[in-house]
């Protein structure tokens, strides 16, 4: 029995642990989690940090229309390149934009620019791996092979893999480069990948830290710009973080079929057009630039740059052109500049602002305590005792949340309530059944000690019980075995206890069958009440057929015993009817349900005197009033019965008709 105790404790256990998990992958990808998990990163992570000064953002925005119309010569994405490298001095320049194809209109205007990159020897400019098209592995001509080649030296990093994936194995996802003119391409000293991966609710909260094309390994833009600021090219990879060997920074990462996922720690705005790192106009650098060039005074000072990061890039709303507004949604913007988010990928690296997430084991494990605590609130508690306090648990699990995402730590926040709550449904589902089960085992334990019929009419007023009761005309009977006392000094008590308990057995399911109701049993007696509480307007006829069936049953079981060795025994029955009290009498503590008054002595008395006539069923004149149609009887005239004044007439049911 233990054994089987113990498996049935484990398939318990196993069947929770696969609950908790089925919970978890419901929660974290359906839209609630990830809900909650913007919202607390807007309100409660970005508001508590601004960005720092040392990286700055350079933005072709609507302000920069009023320099000059769109679309811009080229040539003045050359003079912002040659302001920051010729008079500003900034420690690393990024250019978040992708040169595609040129100006076959205005050339010269391209050449300028492309000049003007190749001179910016601390410029990092952006490209975008692809699914397929251009640079595509599967065109494998000459030119596309010669590309890759000078690409790995525009990238121009050297990596360590420390895990066991092959690079190859994620290669599937990006199987192409975005395209470059080769006048421009030949000018880039280094490249980074500004891909944006989208999460599948549809909005950014990690970058792309490195990149996987055709089974090689290629850095990001911010990730790239800090290996040039800190003159470096060497990182080594591992299962969860990048570290660049020269400084030692290790940025936390997770491996995807793209390459390695860095998430997004983001600030502050403090722009009110979105953007959370302080911006420059590109018509006021350009202009600058201008008057530089003329010994005037710039628009802004050039030293605002000086050993800053500076990432160049375009987002222009006014038009409404497609491509122009570079726009991704992020927990704090529906809109979120993409340059911006460059930046805030670059100063995560350089000030080490990294996310922490916890980890999904520890998430099962707190799971499960969770749900162990609910368990134990709602078995030890009353329901509202239970509710308050689990209502006062989930706002101290939200209060814990806003406190881990204040400190960059990111933990489930829907899913822990949504357990909680799946689980305080099941413990009261359960605790219902056990409860139900346990209310059935009782209810069968004291129907053997009181009657069935008495312990529904107490479940069905458990709200109502109280002393007193009600007088009713019922019909009581009273049966005893003959000769009980000479008998068990004759038997020992084993014996005798197994003769009255087989006796008793069988008498119970006749009373029963003619909705009688077993008040009590007396040593060998019985004492049972007909018409209460079980409603019955024949209750005199049916305690007569249950009296005259009971005799027959004694006849059978006086042969088995006799068979059996053991003694003869007869029973004589005594039935009266008429009014009585029924209902609960004793004590506040302690009640009894029963029927008191002169028509239960009587019933008692008129019992005795089959002794006296060596009779075995005998009935009172009420009850005779009722059965004298159904019964053959013999009468016994002006009897006394102790207690009574006056004679009465009692009559001996001899059978009964039909």
């Amino acid at each position: 029995m233990k054994q089987l105790k113990d498996i049935g404790f484990f398939v318990k256990a196993f069947l929770l642990l696969v609950f908790l998990v089925i919970i978890t992958i419901i929660c974290s990808y359906s839209f609630l989690e990830p809900m909650a998990q913007k919202l607390m990163i807007k309100n409660y992570t970005a508001h508590n940090k601004v960005s720092s000064e040392n990286v700055v953002i350079i933005v072709i925005d609507d302000k920069s229309l009023s320099y000059h119309r769109w679309p811009w010569p080229r040539e003045f994405y050359g003079k912002i390149l040659n302001y920051l490298n010729d008079y500003a001095n900034p420690q690393v320049i990024g250019f978040d934009a992708l040169i595609q194809n040129t100006d076959k209109d205005n050339m010269q205007s391209d050449l300028k620019f492309f000049d003007a990159v190749g001179k910016c020897k601390k410029l990092v400019v952006g490209f975008a791996p692809a699914a397929e098209g251009a640079f595509s592995k599967d065109r494998n001509d000459k030119y596309t092979e010669n590309f890759y080649k000078k690409f790995a030296i525009k990238t121009n990093i050297q990596y360590t893999q420390m895990y066991t994936n092959e690079a190859k194995g994620y290669g599937s996802y990006y199987l192409g480069l975005s395209e470059y003119p080769k006048q421009y391409f030949d000018k880039v000293h280094y490249t980074g990948s500004v891909s944006q991966p989208l999460t599948l609710w549809g909005y950014a909260n990690a970058m792309e830290q490195v990149v996987i094309v055709n089974g090689k390994y290629y850095p990001s833009l911010a990730l790239r710009m800090y290996l040039l600021a800190n003159n470096t090219d060497s990182i080594t990879l591992y299962p969860d973080r990048i570290k660049v060997d020269k400084t030692g920074l290790e940025i936390p990462a997770i491996v995807v079929p793209s390459g390695m996922e860095t998430p997004l720690r983001f600030y502050k705005q403090i722009h009110k057009d979105g953007y959370t790192h302080k911006k420059y106009s590109a018509s006021d650098i350009i202009q600058s630039y201008d008057n530089l060039q003329k010994g005037l005074k710039p628009i802004i000072d050039p030293k605002e740059f000086e050993g800053k990061a500076v990432i160049v890039g375009g987002n222009i709303k006014a038009m409404g052109i497609v491509g122009l507004e570079d726009v991704t949604p992020t927990p704090i913007l529906e809109k979120h500049p993409g340059v911006d988010i460059q930046a805030t990928n670059y100063e995560n690296i350089i000030n080490k602002d990294f996310v922490s997430y916890s980890d999904i084991f520890t998430e099962l494990f707190w799971y499960a305590v969770f749900i162990i605590f609910v368990f134990i609130i709602i078995h030890k508690l009353p329901i509202f005792g239970a509710i308050l306090t689990l209502i006062g648990s989930f706002i101290v699990y939200l209060i814990f949340a806003i406190y881990c995402y204040n400190k960059v730590f990111y933990i489930p926040v829907i899913t822990p309530l949504i357990v909680m709550i799946l689980a305080s449904i099941f413990a009261y589902s359960y605790r219902s059944i056990v409860e139900g089960r346990n209310k059935e085992k009782i209810k069968q334990a004291m129907g053997k000690y009181i009657s069935q019929d008495v312990m529904q009419n107490v479940v069905q007023n458990i709200d109502d019980i109280k002393l007193g009761g009600k007088r009713a005309v019922v019909t009581v009977l009273f049966s005893d075995i003959r000769g009980f006392t000479s008998m068990s000094e004759k038997l020992s008590a084993e014996d005798v206890s197994k003769i009255l308990n087989e006796y008793f057995s069988e008498m119970e399911p006749i009373i029963t069958k003619y909705n009688g109701v077993i008040n009590k049993f007396i040593g060998d007696a019985v004492m049972a009440i007909f018409g209460e509480p079980i409603q019955d307007l024949n209750h005199p006829i049916n305690a007569v057929k249950c009296a005259y069936e009971m005799l027959k049953k004694v006849e059978a079981l006086r042969e088995k015993w006799l068979f059996e060795g053991k003694p003869k025994i007869e029973i004589g029955i005594g039935i009266n009817t008429g009014e009585a009290f029924v209902g609960n009498i004793g004590s506040e503590k302690r009640l009894e349900y029963t029927v008191i008054g002169d028509t239960v002595n009587l019933a008692s008395r008129i019992e005795g005197y089959n002794k006296v006539y060596h009779t075995n069923l005998l009935v009172s004149s009420s009850t005779y009033s009722y059965i004298s149609d159904i019964a053959d009887v013999i009468k016994i005239g002006d009897v006394q019965i102790r207690g009574k004044s006056k004679k009465m007439d009692i009559y001996e049911i001899l059978h009964l008709k039909n």
